[in-house]
């Protein structure tokens, strides 16, 4: 009678599994939330148990061997049909999506439209990371993001353009009021200019479209978040530079105004954004199409701007 081959740990077998999907200790740690040392100890007793190097280590990157590519799919295979077969017998686990989204576009935008979402996705649990550390993506936190960038090309990353906007300077109107209209790029030397460092060409665009390139000597305040810009701007410390569509609010209730009609395209474009890995995955595209139907629906952001808008 022939014995069958004892299987490995499924510790090791799980640590193998996620870093040969990968590619990458690292992930693979974030993934089963161990540390990156764990799991280079169980793949070592994995490939001890085999008598095979799995992985090929060049520096600081990883590549399966021969015998790593003719494991893996065997136990990808096996872990995604015991999870199927767990779910036949305990019922479908409970779905959960991580967004990455800056804070102003979470609290101006998506927020007020939130309830449109959980009407139609209800199972589906969503966790938001609004960080404001860094402006790209970062899949170690978030499964998806909506995101502002110039390089929307990063390799291994699927990008879906959501649209475009313009930027417009926008202040309180007991700034005018105290302070006398604006009429002129000249007018600017007398207010102080609010802005997002993580965006600081923003404010040299806007000046150069608008004949204000050489302006000097206006004190400049600086804020991590739109958000903080937009609340300086209408307690009247200044005047703010931000994308239309997120000033829109304030515009509409008479908190902040347009002391200039001049507006000029945000140099960044936005994103929705994830790993090129996670592409079919049902949460993802229930988000995505949710979130591009309420983009089309918006009639700043599909077309027509604030001005019509507030009209």
């Amino acid at each position: 009678m022939i014995r069958p081959t004892p299987i490995p740990p499924l510790t090791a077998l799980r640590a193998f599994e996620a870093a040969a999907r990968h590619l990458s200790f690292r992930q693979a740690a974030d993934e089963l939330n161990i540390t990156q040392s764990a799991v280079s100890h169980q793949i070592a007793l994995l490939e001890a148990r085999l008598g095979k190097d799995l992985f090929r280590r060049t520096g600081r990157r990883v590549e399966l061997t021969n015998a790593g590519q003719l494991y893996h799919p065997f136990l990808r295979d096996a872990f995604e049909k015991i999870a199927i077969g767990t779910e036949l017998v305990g019922g479908p686990a409970q779905q959960e999506l991580t967004v990455q989204v800056y804070i102003t576009v979470a609290v101006r935008w998506l927020m007020p439209r939130w309830h449109k979402f959980q009407k139609t996705a209800p199972d589906l649990v969503v966790r938001f990371n609004a960080s404001q550390i860094d402006w790209e993506f970062d899949p170690r936190s978030a499964d998806i993001g909506m995101i502002c960038t110039t390089e929307a090309n990063r390799p291994g990353f699927v990008y879906t353009p959501l649209f475009s906007t313009r930027l417009i300077a926008v202040c309180s109107p007991s700034l005018i009021a105290t302070s006398g209209s604006l009429s002129g790029p000249d007018d600017l030397e007398r207010f102080t200019l609010l802005q997002v460092y993580t965006t600081a060409r923003d404010w040299d665009v806007w000046l150069e479209t608008f004949g204000a390139s050489g302006l000097r000597g206006a004190a400049t305040t600086r804020f991590d978040s739109y958000l903080l810009a937009l609340e300086a701007a209408s307690d009247g410390q200044g005047i703010a530079l931000v994308p239309d569509f997120l000033a829109l609010p304030d515009l509409r209730s008479g908190r902040l105004v347009q002391p200039f009609s001049h507006s000029t395209p945000q140099p960044a474009h936005w994103y929705l954004v994830f790993r090129e890995d996670r592409a079919g995955d049902p949460s993802l595209e229930r988000f995505r199409d949710w979130l591009i139907s309420e983009v089309r629906s918006d009639p700043v952001l599909s077309g027509s701007r604030v001005t019509e808008a507030i009209e």
